[in-house]
């Protein structure tokens, strides 16, 4: 019986959503025309669980382009309406449109002229009437057994102002470079900002020799810089790569090992990368090819080594 009403909650929370799927049309688009010429910010409302929904709707327009800020309606006619200015916009989310908090705001608004879209599960509503756009959310019955606490309802609008953020962010051509300048914090922030230069070694941390270095030499190089391999150039160009695989490899099959030059047991056609890739692009190369490092190269034709980027660098840095 847990089982069945669980399912039940989920099924009727997902048809909710595929039947606004289905409704959506001319007021979605004229809403998203307000929105995306909206020159101020974006204050969405709402009271109660419409309140909290309403803040994520917010923190959503936020994240992606579009500047926006909870207004708590009761909060709004005692003195935070002075947040609005005119060039701004209100989205007030409320399922009845009969919130009386909400209603309290419809004549101060209209006195700063700032336009208003209401998304309501009821066109006929005082708040629907009022608004310059309603969108309909309204649903067949909310998922609770009493058909009262808002569920389904509060879903639906929650996935309603979601598709209006994103339809936003298409519109705006909002990338993944400016979703990365508004989310520099954590593992997200991590895998779309740092970039191979921000974590590749270079300079005297750089292992290299020239091709004409003993065994011997290499070892040395590999076992002072610590990171498995060694890059070879001749001349500030790179010819080749030694890996630890490299060098198990040419023992194996060379009984003259000792006695051979780093230009004789390197990897000619290394793979490397550029400096301004995504680190965690360089991270799916290295897991792509089994390996552990990545040299870096400023040039198309990778002859030009500016650094070295190893598969520890990435995860001290969390990428991955």
């Amino acid at each position: 019986m847990t089982l069945e009403r669980a399912k039940r909650v989920l099924r009727i929370e997902a048809e909710a959503i595929l039947a606004l799927a289905e409704r959506i049309g001319p007021e979605f688009l004229r809403a998203v025309d307000l929105l995306f010429e909206c020159p101020g910010k974006v204050a969405v409302t709402g009271m109660g669980k419409s309140g909290l929904i309403a803040h994520k709707i917010a923190s959503t327009f936020a994240s992606t382009g579009t500047p926006a800020f909870f207004l708590h309606p009761a909060e709004g006619v005692h003195g935070d309406i002075g947040m609005l200015a005119k060039s701004d916009l209100i989205l007030a989310v409320s399922h009845s449109g009969e919130t009386e908090e909400l209603l309290r705001l419809i004549p101060l608004v209209k006195r700063l002229g700032v336009k208003m879209i209401a998304l309501t599960g009821r066109l006929n509503s005082t708040l629907a009437k009022a608004a310059a756009v309603a969108l309909d959310a309204g649903v067949k019955e909310e998922a609770c057994p009493l058909n009262l606490a808002p569920t389904a309802s509060s879903t639906a609008a929650l996935a309603l102002g979601d598709a209006l953020a994103l339809t936003l962010l298409e519109r705006r051509g909002f990338n993944a470079d400016d979703f990365a300048r508004l989310h520099p914090s954590g593992a997200l922030g991590r895998r779309l900002l740092l970039r191979v230069s921000d974590l590749m070694r270079s300079g005297e941390e750089m292992p290299t020799v020239p091709p004409e270095a003993t065994v011997r030499q290499v070892l040395l190089e590999m076992s002072r810089k610590m990171l498995g391999h060694t890059a070879v150039v001749e001349n500030g160009r790179l010819l080749g790569v030694i890996s630890d695989g490299d060098l198990r490899r040419a023992m194996e099959r060379d009984h003259d090992f000792f006695n051979r030059t780093a230009r004789e047991i390197m990897t000619a056609r290394a793979k490397f990368t550029a400096p301004d890739v995504l680190a965690a692009s360089a991270l799916e190369t290295m897991e792509k090819h089994a390996i552990t490092g990545l040299l870096v190269c400023d040039d198309p034709a990778g002859e030009h080594l500016i650094g070295f980027l190893h598969l520890h660098d990435l995860l001290r840095a969390g990428v991955g």
